[in-house]
């Protein structure tokens, strides 16, 4: 499909979109005169009112979808002085492919690149254009497939696919939030369902061929070897940046840490991690195809390459990272831009990976601490709380708490990898120790001078009564006091927790709340309002604040708190929390209760039954 028909596409099913509103809300007077010909006017208004309502949400999704400009993507602009190699190949290419090259380049954070262009009357004259270009492909990428990549955006605007970007995006934009604003337990919201869907499957399927018409770009001005090789690795890397961050940067991040150099960092690991990039390269591509999806698998277009028409192009094996004149300080500028700091202390990556490892060793020894506390009566539980239960031959009845599927001796025994992690804690604290950054695999426990620690052993003589005092000596080696290793977050928070579901109008004790559901505790909202809007109410509440603000602000239980779950009812809810204190927490859920999505009881049970097992 031509652009020129996808344009005609598009600007027919968005008037297709109109004319259902316009004959839905006919439909809607029509039923509201007949109705109040053959009733009374009370109940023509509860069976129209929530039509109404419905149509009202359609004509505030239109008018923001009007209003609302598809905004270009926050980035790094570079010229010819930042990129003089960069420019020149884009104006090359360009030239080749018969278009006039971007007015300007953006370096972006993700693994990916794009064109836009912000054309005039529909697509009808053109407009500024943009090229996006994602700093891990420069960093991480051949010149020759960097190269492909270029091409096959610049085919995009040959192939006149970006004029109608504007129109594509506040047809979405539409559509979607029309979809999102009503409900689809009543007859508009089926209807608007329905056109959703057939308008994202036609422009989807365009959208599409436009990808398979792009690639021929690339095969032809970089060759097919770059162009498949480009394509097969973009999910690698993918996968890669996501391993990186959720490895080597989140764990700091929670810690309030924060690289100075992000993406420098994210080189260095793709450099110390090249053979397990290879394997996934070389991985099998995907060819599962979805109606849903706006890009062919990569599979699909691998094989439509080969039937492609090749240039006889030379390989260029030089990292694309030459074309941009300083690329070190392109990433740290980057950063500044798209990252948001905060309060987050920055670090060189040694260091960065020391507090942000033992910070995390320090939240797992806390969990550890607060287990042996409840167990033990202890308000201030330390290391000591943990081995006197060693020495008094209770830690088989305290480690099956963590091991329920053991034996208490089994238990006892299996508890020395958590009494690792303490002792971790205790060498990194006492300042014995630390954490040694490093790109090709964990971080390592080293000594001043860079000697291994290995605590394992010492870990598994102090879960035994008869091998304690030998541990405590090798501790005491390291200028460890158990007794001053104590716990340092005395209580669980919603830091960095996950929302997995909410419910509204939920009785707690017999009181009305709405109940929040994070991965790592409930949140309790006393007196939320009338119980006719209670997913709005959700809605506006979890977009008010992160869900630590949340947490904070009202009543938060945490699960590890609660040590049974005796679920009465699966629907409506009804269950019944023991915490550890010895106090009970009844929960109800009513009749009149609302999810704020499908899945939300689904996950509060699965939560439950995960307490109580």
């Amino acid at each position: 499909m031509s652009a020129t028909y996808r344009a005609l596409a598009s600007v027919l099913m968005l008037i297709g979109f109109y004319v259902v509103a316009l004959l839905q809300l006919a439909a809607v007077g029509a039923f509201g005169w007949w109705l109040l010909g053959v009733s009374n006017g009370l109940v023509t208004a509860k069976l129209t009112l929530p039509l109404l309502v419905a149509l009202g949400a359609v004509v505030v999704a239109l008018w923001r979808a009007v209003r609302t400009r598809n905004e270009p993507e926050p980035g790094l602009t570079v010229g010819d002085r930042e990129a003089p190699q960069l420019w020149a190949a884009v104006r090359e290419l360009a030239a080749a492919v018969g278009t006039r090259p971007p007015d300007e380049i953006r370096i972006v954070p993700g693994v990916n690149a794009a064109v836009a262009e912000d054309a005039k009357l529909l697509g009808l004259l053109p407009g500024r254009r943009i090229l996006y270009v994602g700093l891990p492909l420069l960093q991480t990428m051949r010149t020759d497939q960097i190269r492909s990549v270029l091409a096959h955006e610049l085919g995009h605007y040959s192939g006149q696919h970006t004029r109608l970007g504007g129109v594509a995006y506040r047809g979405r934009l539409a559509i979607l939030g029309t979809v999102g604003r009503i409900s689809g337990r009543n007859p508009i919201g089926w209807v608007f369902t329905a056109y959703a869907k057939l308008y994202l499957r036609v422009d989807n399927a365009a959208s599409r061929r436009q990808e398979l018409e792009a690639d021929r770009s690339s095969v032809l001005l970089a060759g097919p070897e770059a162009a498949a090789s480009a394509l097969r690795a973009l999910p690698a890397l993918d996968a890669a940046w996501g391993f990186y961050m959720r490895r080597y940067v989140e764990p700091g991040w929670s810690a309030d840490l924060a690289p100075d150099d992000l993406f420098g960092g994210f080189a260095e690991f793709c450099a110390a991690r090249e053979q397990e990039l290879v394997a996934l390269r070389e991985a099998p591509p995907d060819e599962e195809r979805s109606p849903w999806d706006t890009h062919p698998p990569i599979g699909v277009r691998i094989a439509a390459m080969r039937d492609a028409p090749a240039g006889t192009v030379d390989p260029d094996p030089r990292p694309a990272a030459h074309l941009l004149a300083d690329p070190a300080g392109a990433g740290r500028q980057l950063q500044q831009i798209v990252v948001e700091h905060g309060r987050r202390q920055r670090l060189p990556w040694p260091e960065f990976t020391a507090a942000a490892v033992a910070a995390m060793v320090q939240r797992q020894a806390d969990r550890i601490f607060r287990a042996a506390g409840r167990f033990a009566g202890t308000p201030e539980p330390s290391l000591a709380t943990v081995l006197d239960l060693v020495r008094s031959n209770r830690l088989g009845e305290f480690a099956e708490r963590f091991f329920t599927d053991a034996t208490r001796r089994e238990a006892a025994l299996r508890f020395a990898e958590p009494m690792e992690i303490l002792f971790e804690n205790a060498v990194v604290r006492a300042g014995a120790a630390r954490w040694e950054h490093s790109w090709s695999g964990p971080a390592r426990l080293v000594g001043p001078a860079g000697e291994p620690v290995d605590l394992a052993e010492t870990a598994k003589l102090a879960v035994a009564p008869q091998t304690l005092d030998e541990a405590l000596a090798r501790l005491s080696a390291f200028g460890v006091d158990p007794g001053r290793v104590t716990v340092v977050q005395s209580r669980v928070t919603a830091r960095d927790a996950d929302l997995v579901g909410a419910i509204a109008n939920v009785k707690v004790d017999g009181v009305q709340h709405d109940v929040l559901i994070l991965d790592r505790g409930l949140v309790l909202v006393g007196k939320p309002g009338r119980a006719g809007n209670g997913q709005k109410r959700l809605r506006k509440l979890v977009g008010s604040a992160p869900v630590e603000q949340i947490a904070a602000a009202h009543t938060f239980l945490p699960y590890e708190e609660i040590v049974a779950a005796t679920v009465r009812r699966q629907v409506p809810l009804k269950a019944e929390l023991t915490l550890h204190d010895g106090r009970t927490v009844a929960v109800q859920e009513l009749y009149g209760s609302e999810l704020l999505e499908k899945h939300s009881r689904d996950n509060l049970l699965a939560v439950l039954r995960s307490i109580d097992e």
